[in-house]
């Protein structure tokens, strides 16, 4: 598998730190609010990664953080009227169940910053010991960044364009406009923690360095996040993890685009900022997953009703497919037919085009553009009396395919299935009897219902409008 390196602007061959196992880190939400479309996006695309990798017989070790005390955090809980634990937990459950909605797996471990403090403090005092970092007058500690040479490698920025674009104000007790804090003393009525500085707090960037360094190790395999956290957060981590570790910090560096909202960046300020509880009320969780993997991770997409319209459309199709096998499952017999070998041969072919597209730095598009030829193939087979075991071939593949991108999840509730399979049932009984009348009352309600009933030699089969 090759995938696009950041960190060296190329695609590379991925090869794990141990053979066979790979140590991925993802920033996480900070957890001040529901999460966005836009934070959909790395959680959808970096679960298919997890995914891909499983697929493929590797071990993953997958660590997603939750940032549980933030500016953000504390400004939140002010309005309130609460404290930093309330408002944390509140929406760490409420990103609970927008993941669950999104059909992403939990990660290996879900650290949190607050659990992290003694290991943060490590770090911290190391910077320092090493000159890295110092206590400014008021307690706070920042990390010198024209002490580490290679900072802005990653964003692929010298650092004296970096400085060209700071700004540092006429109190500032910083060294240096670049220079980033690493640990931030308490201002009165904020929470705290002992450490040999001040009563304070943690920076945001080095809490993730901590995570990973705790869970993963000093050097991991992938590290990824929104396009958005290159600079300064992935950077600064970058600056603090290798100066502390004296080792490399992570092999690859994975990001994803951006999400436009009418083709304008999606911001708050633009009035344009849409959270995935309020989409998903709308249109349901399923079409914002297709969304997100619809298109390249790396390039930028698009939000707006006609994109939406046709991402369910899509999942209608695969749905229908879906629907057409466990149909027919139950309704025909018999082994493999002589003319039926060429179609389950063509059938595993889509396996081997779908592995190339996802072995191309993650290519969803791609892989999703192969489902769509291989549920083309499978609904002209359905439609020829096939055998079960042909049927039971269908089912296997396109269960196999689909779950690697994660995008058939939603079933119908037992009770909804049953009263429908029963109203059939009672007008196919009705029609035998030549009641018309009560078929065509049955029809209607179930026509009122949205349920498309559909004739085949196998019996009706229906579903869903």
């Amino acid at each position: 598998m090759k995938i696009y390196n950041t960190l060296t602007r190329q695609k590379e061959e991925l090869i794990p730190i141990t053979p066979g196992e790979y140590k991925i880190y993802a920033c996480g939400p900070t957890v001040y609010n529901y999460i966005h479309i836009g934070n959909s996006r790395p959680i959808c695309v970096f679960d298919v990664l997890r995914r891909y990798l499983e697929y493929r017989g590797n071990k993953v070790t997958f660590v997603q953080n939750f940032t549980d005390i933030d500016d953000k955090i504390i400004k939140r809980a002010n309005e309130e009227n609460s404290d930093y634990i309330t408002v944390s937990e509140k929406y760490i459950e409420e990103y609970k169940k927008d993941a669950k909605g999104l059909n992403v797996r939990e990660a290996t471990i879900h650290p949190r910053a607050t659990e992290n403090i003694d290991e943060i403090i490590s770090i911290v005092s190391t910077l320092i010991e090493k000159g890295y970092a110092y206590r400014a007058e008021n307690g706070d500690v920042y990390f010198r960044t024209n002490k580490f040479d290679e900072y802005g490698k990653l964003s692929h920025q010298p650092l004296e364009d970096l400085k060209a674009g700071a700004r540092i104000a006429v109190d500032e007790i910083k060294e240096d406009p670049m220079d980033f804090a690493v640990w931030k003393a308490a201002k009165p009525g904020e929470p705290f923690w002992e450490s040999p500085w001040s009563k304070g707090r943690p920076g945001w960037h080095i809490e993730c360095s901590a995570m990973a360094r705790r869970y993963l190790g000093k050097t991991i395999d992938i590290h990824c996040g929104g396009q958005d956290l290159i600079f300064p957060h992935h950077e600064n981590e970058i600056a603090q993890s290798e100066c502390c570790n004296s080792v490399q910090f992570a092999n690859y560096w994975m990001h994803n685009g951006y999400i436009n909202v009418d083709k304008k960046k999606m911001s708050k300020s633009l009035g344009n900022f849409f959270t995935t509880r309020d989409v998903a009320e709308k249109y349901g969780y399923e079409p914002i997953r297709f969304l997100m993997l619809a298109s390249h991770y790396r390039s930028p997409i698009e939000y707006n009703v006609t994109v939406m319209e046709q991402c369910k459309a899509s999942l209608d199709r695969l749905n229908n497919c879906n629907d057409n096998i466990k149909f027919m499952l139950d309704k025909v017999s018999g082994t493999l037919k002589e003319n039926e070998k060429e179609i389950t041969a063509k059938f595993d072919t889509y396996r081997e085009k779908f592995i190339a597209a996802m072995d191309d730095d993650l290519n969803t598009a791609d892989a999703i553009s192969v489902i769509f030829e291989l549920v083309r193939d499978i609904n002209t087979a359905l439609s020829n009396e096939p055998s079960q075991e042909l049927v039971q071939r269908a089912d296997s593949i396109f269960t196999e395919l689909t779950d690697v991108l994660g995008l058939i999840y939603t079933s119908r509730s037992d009770s909804d299935d049953s009263e429908i399979e029963a109203l059939i049932a009672q007008r196919t009984q009705a029609r035998k009897n030549k009641d018309w009348a009560t078929a065509d009352k049955i029809r209607d309600q179930l026509k009122a219902m949205n349920i498309i009933l559909e004739d085949t030699p196998q019996g009706i089969k229906w579903h869903r409008a």
